[in-house]
């Protein structure tokens, strides 16, 4: 229930004269604040999770199949109401994270949401207990409520973990003082760094924007700043670290949970051997990957070795232009109508509607999010457009989560989330289609070869870095549960993941230690980054049965995308000869990105 938006982290880059960039109207959610019907929300929230909890706390094994059909759909109808007031807190938050006044509304409405809905704890751990054979009965007699067997599969794959019904309401109502606390303390300690940059006092967003940047000494300046910033919080980082590592590892531990990633596979609901696949997948590839292609880049940059400055530096061929906001749209609308016509008028209303906040903005959340809100609304998508080509794929990619959103509402609330495996399904795949229309719109040779290194680069750090960082993560709890973990500790994890996934090519700064500070994915969502890693593989595999030239590809896909929550990947992939489990599925996807590296090495001999 209303869940925060999970970030998508590229370095921003870009400059000046990029137009009109829109911003965000809220009013589809509310008119304001303190405006009549937020008030007529929280009321009736308040009310209907007490009327809900007398109606059937106690009771639900009593009910058939109309009475429990009953439940579920009031239960979807709090969830929707919750979904829209924390939804409206959130993004006014996100636009401007150090304005004390958003930070309060958005902590007022999580208490108040999570005061109001106490009560309704006690409904999945009693689900849970119904016994298999009578709720099995129960969907056979009801087709509306069998529809809804995906949500209870979810709810009864907690069963193991579950808790005493006391203590899941306690850990319920100590949620906003702890990894919600936590949370807000990090977004609001990055939100306000300062960097100073040869005299230019920058915001995160801007200063990683340099590393990015075609003069050398400005991408070496802003790599030590942030070094130097993040070493002068790194205490406050490592604390946030090691409460909620800690905090994870109780509750797990009190659960009964075997690896502290088994949560996150669970909501998932991807099996833990396909992540381990996954994982030994792309480490077994790191030489063919990351460590050619960056030795390939360093000849190009006349280089024997590369620095940590030099991994995002444009290459030397690179057009150094700026991309106007008015064509990049155009330039992703082209290439989603390209793909079919339904796409384009799917993502129009983000441009024309007020459901894009685009600019680079003081206190502004870095990085980019596509935040589904509610089914009754719709998405909103966050960017910090700054004009360059990656810039533009974020669009496609974050537009590509706006059109699956909107896709999957059709389910509606309780159906429509899709799992984070498959939630990158349809963003990579909008990035694949901008991709490829600008591939084969080059007309010259080195055109080419600047669109297949951006691309490689972009796949690399969607999957060898997000399994490095996977990895890392995975390293940083097992240590956090043998004990207090300082910051040369995390500094010493992340540094030995980097050298296995960069490649030998690198040396590495002082300072770049403290790198692993800034991202959210390890503070808001454990384990999530390998989600990135799976959708890109699953997409690359996608993209080849589409090249390949099925007649029916395009329905298929919608029909996958309209699915949202409501079927398992193993038979979603099924209608396009796929399955995730086959650790060889993993090999096709990586060989794409290898192939796109052998091209480049054929330009280059």
């Amino acid at each position: 229930m209303f869940s925060s938006p999970v970030f998508d982290v590229r370095p921003a880059i870009g400059g000046d004269n990029l137009g009109d960039l829109p911003e965000w109207d809220l009013t589809d959610l509310y008119p304001a604040t303190d405006s009549a019907e937020i008030k007529r929300d929280l009321d009736w929230l308040e009310k209907a999770c007490a009327d809900f909890a007398r109606d059937y706390q106690g009771k639900l094994a009593d009910l058939d199949a109309a009475g429990l059909l009953d439940a579920v759909q009031r239960y979807e109808k709090i969830d929707v109401i919750a979904g829209r007031i924390m939804s409206f807190a959130g993004l006014r938050y996100y636009q401007q994270t150090t304005d004390a006044d958003r930070a309060k509304f958005m902590a007022d409405m999580q208490d108040k949401l999570t005061s109001f809905t106490t009560p309704l704890v006690f409904y999945s751990l009693e689900f849970n207990r119904l016994d298999d054979d009578h709720l099995n009965g129960l969907l056979s007699t009801n087709t509306d409520l069998a529809r809804y067997k995906p949500v209870f599969d979810r709810i009864r794959a907690m069963k193991p973990y579950q808790l005493s019904d006391e203590l899941e309401k306690f850990l319920h109502d100590q949620s906003t003082v702890g990894s919600a606390a936590w949370n807000r303390l990090f977004d609001e300690t990055i939100a306000g760094l300062t960097f100073n940059v040869n005299g230019d006092e920058l915001g995160i967003e801007g200063t990683l924007n340099l590393l990015t940047d075609q003069d050398r000494s400005k991408r070496e300046a802003a790599s030590r700043e942030l070094a130097r910033v993040f070493g002068n919080d790194i205490k406050l980082f490592a604390r946030v670290h090691n409460t909620l590592a800690k905090e994870k590892e109780i509750e797990d531990r009190w659960r009964g949970m075997p690896t502290p990633q088994t949560g996150r596979h669970l909501s998932n609901h991807v099996e833990p051997e396909v992540v381990e696949a996954l994982r030994n997948a792309v480490v077994a590839a790191y030489p063919k990957l990351s460590h050619r292609y960056y030795k390939l880049k360093a000849k190009w940059l006349g280089l024997e070795t590369m620095q940590v400055w030099d991994r995002n530096a444009p290459l030397p061929m690179d057009d150094p232009k700026i991309i106007g906001w008015d064509d990049a749209e155009k330039t992703v609308m082209e290439a989603y109508g390209a793909f079919d016509t339904r796409m384009a008028d799917l993502a129009k209303p983000f441009f024309t509607k007020g459901w894009i906040d685009a600019g680079v903005k003081p206190g502004k959340a870095p990085g980019a999010f596509a935040h589904p809100t509610v089914t009754e609304v719709h998405p909103y998508v966050m960017l910090n457009y700054l004009g360059k080509p990656r810039d533009v794929m974020t669009l496609a990619h974050e537009l590509g989560h706006g059109v699956h959103q909107v896709l999957a509402a059709g389910q509606g609330e309780l159906l429509s989330s899709t799992p984070l495996t498959l939630a990158e399904t349809a963003s990579v795949f909008g990035e694949m289609l901008t991709f490829r229309k600008l591939l084969d719109a080059a007309t010259t040779q080195e055109e080419r070869k600047t669109l297949l290194a951006g691309k490689v680069e972009d796949m690399i750090n969607t999957v060898v870095r997000q399994i490095a960082f996977y990895d890392f993560e995975c390293k940083l709890h097992d240590a956090r549960g043998q004990g207090e973990l300082t910051p040369d500790d995390i500094n010493a994890l992340w540094m030995s993941v980097q050298a296995e996934s960069l490649g030998p090519v690198f040396e590495f700064m002082d300072g770049y230690e403290t790198f692993w500070a800034y991202i959210p994915h390890f503070v808001h969502s454990p384990f999530y980054v390998y989600a990135y890693a799976f959708g890109d593989g699953l997409v690359n595999a996608l993209y080849a049965v589409y090249e390949e030239g099925d007649a029916d590809f395009q329905e298929k896909y919608f029909d996958m995308l309209k699915a949202g929550g409501s079927k398992h990947h193993k038979e979603l992939l099924a209608p396009f000869g796929l399955d995730a489990s086959d650790p060889k599925f993993w090999d096709k996807g990586l060989s794409m990105i290898s192939a796109m590296i052998d091209e480049l090495e054929a330009m280059d001999s």
